[in-house]
């Protein structure tokens, strides 16, 4: 009787949906290098996160993979194929860099592996080439220097400078800008993804006359220019305006350079919600600094995919279902407002930030003013899910 009994539960197992025993998280950032302060921030964040849900995403017992991209697209390639093929993660989560996303979506997608992108935010793919195994918890590129550009105009500033990196975000940060900004472009100047010595750029600037400054300089470059631009003087001559060029990830080392320098993004460790201000403290308790919006988009990873598996019941074969609990965005962000467009980029609210000394010393960004309210990226219009 009892064998009877087993064969009969063997075969109802059989049948049934394939239950995971347990979940496996592949996380690709840049961990060596300058880039390593942005990719520390996401490690850490997520790891967190999996630890406030005591090692259970989606109520799973969970295992977290983390390869360093080296800011190398090959490099990044190489080690998500071991991720999947070896490791054979369910999620995977990467990156902070544009150029590194474009080499990996393809592997990753292809084997109908979830990617959930806790930066990276290409126009590439936000529009016609959307993926349904692609998710953002950040932005597109392009929102937060519109930000800027939006900013820029309606103060009135009637010429601005502008300096990005030669890649695909430093592309999409012009095109932003342009978006809202109707005044002047004195210069278009695209830097060496790495640049280390902006004095010649410096000089151009001193010779432009511009009333502004807008500039996408991400991790070590944002350290090295800030501290250059400020012994300059310019910084008393041209308003500063950039986006992750003077951030958490950047300011430990910036500090007084950054001083009353703007920002803009979806978030900031200052932003007056509780859940906001409980994961700040925390963070900042176990890791010893302040957490950036690297940090705050890589938690809200960790929820999206907890939102999904716990509402799929931990059936991760059923990839229809498990898109449409990905979607639905069943959680409490970090940030407030967030709700999935169809491309799957976040529909969010964008603040113009502001550089400052908390009382304590640390330097962090605090938010001067919302320019943008359950705002959704121009591409999504273009996109058309397969």
């Amino acid at each position: 009787m009892q064998k009877i009994l087993c064969a009969a539960a063997c075969a109802a197992s059989m049948i049934g949906p394939a239950l995971a025993q347990d979940l496996k998280i592949g996380v690709v950032v840049p961990l060596s290098g300058p880039p390593a302060v942005l990719g520390k921030q996401v490690e850490d964040a997520f790891r967190l996160a999996v630890e406030d849900m005591n090692g259970e995403v989606g109520g799973v017992s969970t295992e977290v993979f983390v390869v360093d991209s080296e800011l190398k697209p090959e490099v990044a390639l190489t080690r998500v194929k071991g991720l999947l093929e070896r490791d054979e993660v369910d999620f995977v989560v990467g990156t902070v860099f544009s150029n590194v996303l474009g080499a990996i979506v393809k592997p990753v997608t292809k084997s109908e592996t979830f990617l959930i992108s806790p930066n990276a935010g290409p126009s590439t793919l936000a529009g016609r080439n959307c993926n349904p195994f692609f998710f953002s918890t950040s932005y597109q590129n392009n929102q937060n220097f519109e930000v800027l550009g939006k900013h820029a105009q309606d103060q009135g500033i009637k010429s601005v400078f502008m300096m990005t990196p030669n890649y695909q975000a430093g592309r999409d940060a012009v095109e932003g800008f342009k978006k809202f900004y109707e005044g002047e472009i004195t210069n278009e100047v695209y830097t060496p993804l790495g640049h280390q010595d902006f004095s010649a750029e410096i000089a151009e600037m001193s010779e432009a006359g511009a009333e502004a400054l807008f500039t996408f300089m991400p991790g070590g470059m944002g350290v090295r220019f800030v501290k250059q631009y400020r012994e300059s003087g310019l910084a008393d001559k041209m308003t500063f305006l950039s986006a992750f060029t003077v951030d958490e990830a950047t300011l430990p080392a910036q500090q007084d350079a950054a001083l009353g320098f703007f920002g803009a993004t979806s978030w900031a460790p200052s932003l007056d919600l509780p859940r906001s201000q409980e994961f700040v403290a925390r963070f900042e308790e176990k890791y010893g600094y302040i957490p950036g919006g690297f940090a705050m988009q890589a938690y809200d990873a960790a929820l999206l995919i907890d939102s999904a598996v716990r509402a799929v019941g931990g059936n991760l074969e059923d990839k229809d279902a498990l898109r449409e609990a990905l979607e639905a965005a069943d959680f409490e962000s970090l940030r407030g407002n967030f709700a999935f467009n169809n491309n799957h980029f976040p529909i969010q609210d964008f603040y113009l930030l502001r550089v400052a000394q908390r009382e304590d010393g640390k330097f962090w960004t605090e938010v001067e003013s919302k320019v943008f309210e359950d705002y959704s990226d121009s591409f999504a219009q273009d996109c058309k899910m397969k």
